[in-house]
């Protein structure tokens, strides 16, 4: 592949957030640098250990290679924070070293790519809340709950069912203030985008005969359509913004069932029932 005129000045040695060069290099197109390695590394060890434990019969499923029913489970709820026995969820603790390691060394990869370039961090940083997501679910909310036996397994099946469970356990898990926020942002996201990318399309590949159309043709489309046109960089802007809440919003949803209320979802609007408007 071709390196474009500035790449040539970009791929040198230096830049990286650790400082020195070490694996500051390349492959071919792939950057490779420090965090390169270190992702690579503990996803290759994660996804080792999950067949390995997959091939011991760890978790409730036993001895299997079906995918759907290959489960790493978390260590039994007695075990608390403590670290566990390799065959009683102390695999599941390893495992999620390796998926939290590999995922942040993943965001600080893309930050050292941003600095290399001279471009801003939005990339890692919106990986980042995808990331902190995760984390949210098998460190932040076991660690406010006290036990590490309140994550999530690694499987299919299993992750399914955990879920289930945990929304039966909060009555109507819909019914969560931050959850509704999380779906209204992820649906409106999905909105955004589709608009966006049928907008682009219509514009670049207009019928037989006619000429591509300009970004002017874009922003008449939406004056006509909605009387506004956020223009270019503001729908770039606003998709991130989007996005970004989905993510935020729905790890708060789940980390405030348990650690911070205990009860029924439901219940929790009956401030609303209860308000003087009524009486």
């Amino acid at each position: 592949m071709a390196m474009l005129s500035f790449e040539k000045k970009y791929r040198v040695s230096g830049g990286t957030l650790i400082g020195g060069d070490l694996f500051d290099f390349w492959v071919g197109p792939f950057y490779v640098g420090f965090f390169g390695v270190t992702s690579v590394f503990f996803a290759i060890l994660g996804t080792v250990l999950l067949a390995w434990g997959a091939a011991i019969g760890e978790g409730l499923a036993g001895q299997t290679w079906n995918l759907w029913q290959i489960s790493i489970a978390p260590p039994p709820l007695e075990y608390g924070l403590a670290i566990a026995p390799l065959h009683e969820g102390g695999l599941w603790q390893v495992v999620t070293f390796c998926a939290v390691a590999a995922f942040v060394s993943w965001v600080l990869r893309q930050a050292e790519i941003s600095r290399k370039l001279g471009m801003g961090y939005h990339v890692p940083i919106a990986y980042g809340v995808a990331v902190s997501a995760y984390i949210t679910l098998v460190v932040i909310r076991p660690v406010l709950l006290g036990a590490w036996g309140h994550g999530f397994p690694y499987g299919i099946l299993s992750h399914l069912d955990w879920v289930s469970n945990v929304g039966y356990q909060y009555l109507h898990f819909h019914y969560n203030p931050a959850h509704m926020i999380a779906i209204t942002f992820f649906f409106t996201n999905c909105l955004a985008l589709a608009m966006h990318g049928g907008l682009i399309l219509s514009v670049t590949n207009p019928p037989k005969g006619e000429p591509v159309k300009t970004s002017e043709h874009e922003n008449t489309y939406f004056r006509d359509a909605l009387g506004y046109s956020i223009g270019a960089i503001g729908i770039h802007r606003l998709g991130l913004f989007l996005a970004l809440n989905a993510g935020f919003w729905s790890a708060v949803c789940i980390v405030i069932s348990g650690p911070f209320w205990t009860r029924g979802w439901p219940e929790w609007w009956n401030w609303w029932l209860e308000l003087p408007i009524w009486f």
